[in-house]
């Protein structure tokens, strides 16, 4: 009877212990996690504003970019906001169903951007590969479909982690050696047999991830080809440009989500708290570098990014002489 009420009691709440064996630390740990935080709401906020004011960026490419920024958006606020209640506040309680929702958005938002990262390589091979059918084949609606199918896929795939994390009869424990929910490391809580959540979870991962991964390195491959047959070497270095931003984002995200996945699950060597830095890297990281990279490597961004800084600093000044005419009258 007593194990009934245990079980029901850990169903209700967790609690999220963080980063194990560094808790002496979190006030360190949290200082660059907080300014990763910022520069990727800030960034991507930027980014999404250029985007949206520029009629120059209307355009294929940039309608990704705008869908990417609004998936690190969600993606950095799903983890860090409660990383950082933990760290500051010890705020370390999370009920049942928030860290169900925390591990949907965490999972289909990782997922989605995988798919845009996918259709971004794909953009890329029909403006350097197909430059003719460019504009007439990734037209809004295909842009818009392509979204709606990666959102879908999403969902319909990481939909059912959850259903089979809340079948579990009972936990052994509510304690979550994580700072955040993370599918595995709820999982492994269970008092049940967890074999079928693991299957399926590795089968997720490599659907969503190997498979985006193998289509983004496809597309890579002829773009490499048709580049190496252009004509003159001012043409190839322009035709690497355009591609450069897009290549330093997915090498970042893909580099680090398989070496956290692979370390999760069978790097039994590695201390946990190693595990679990990596696995938040995994999550800070790109949505901070994304702005960041495409914000200098794109000379469209940049000559919009330094107009608003210009105007800003224009506003500023005109102000400010303003408000010192007004003081010298009053005098």
């Amino acid at each position: 009877m007593a194990s009934i009420n245990i079980s029901s009691i850990y169903f209700r709440v967790f609690i999220l212990r963080g980063i194990p064996d560094l808790e002496p630390s979190y006030v360190w740990i949290s200082i660059p996690l907080f300014i990763m935080f910022i520069l990727a709401i800030s960034g991507n906020l930027l980014m999404l504003l250029l985007i949206k004011m520029e009629p120059r960026l209307h355009n294929p490419m940039y309608y990704f970019l705008s869908t990417l920024s609004l998936t690190d958006l969600v993606l950095s606020s799903s983890i860090s906001l409660k990383m950082l209640s933990i760290f500051w506040l010890n705020h370390k309680e999370i009920s049942f169903l928030s860290c169900l929702v925390q591990m949907f958005f965490i999972h289909c938002f990782t997922s989605l951007e995988s798919g845009v990262l996918m259709a971004m390589a794909f953009d890329r091979y029909m403006a350097i590969c197909n430059p003719l059918h460019y504009t007439s084949a990734l037209t809004n609606t295909l842009i818009t479909r392509l979204v709606i199918v990666f959102v879908v896929r999403a969902v319909v795939l990481v939909g059912p982690c959850l259903v089979l994390i809340k079948k579990f009869p009972a936990f052994k424990t509510n304690v979550i050696a994580h700072s955040y929910c993370e599918h595995m490391a709820v999982v492994k809580l269970a008092a049940a047999d967890i074999r079928v959540n693991s299957i399926y979870g590795l089968f997720v991962a490599f659907t969503i991830l190997g498979v985006d991964l193998l289509f983004i390195l496809l597309s890579y491959t002829m773009i490499f080809i048709a580049v190496f047959h252009l004509p003159s070497k001012d043409t190839r270095l322009k035709a690497f440009n355009t591609c450069t931003p897009h290549m330093c984002v997915f090498l970042s995200f893909y580099s680090m989500a398989i070496f956290s996945f692979l370390s999760h699950r069978y790097g039994k060597k590695i201390p946990p708290y190693v595990h679990i830095i990596f696995s938040d890297i995994y999550l800070l990281v790109p949505p901070m570098l994304n702005p960041l990279i495409y914000g200098i490597k794109t000379t469209l961004i940049r000559e919009e990014t330094w107009k608003i800084l210009k105007n800003i600093k224009n506003n500023c000044r005109t102000r400010w002489n303003s408000d010192e005419k007004r003081t010298c009258h009053k005098i």
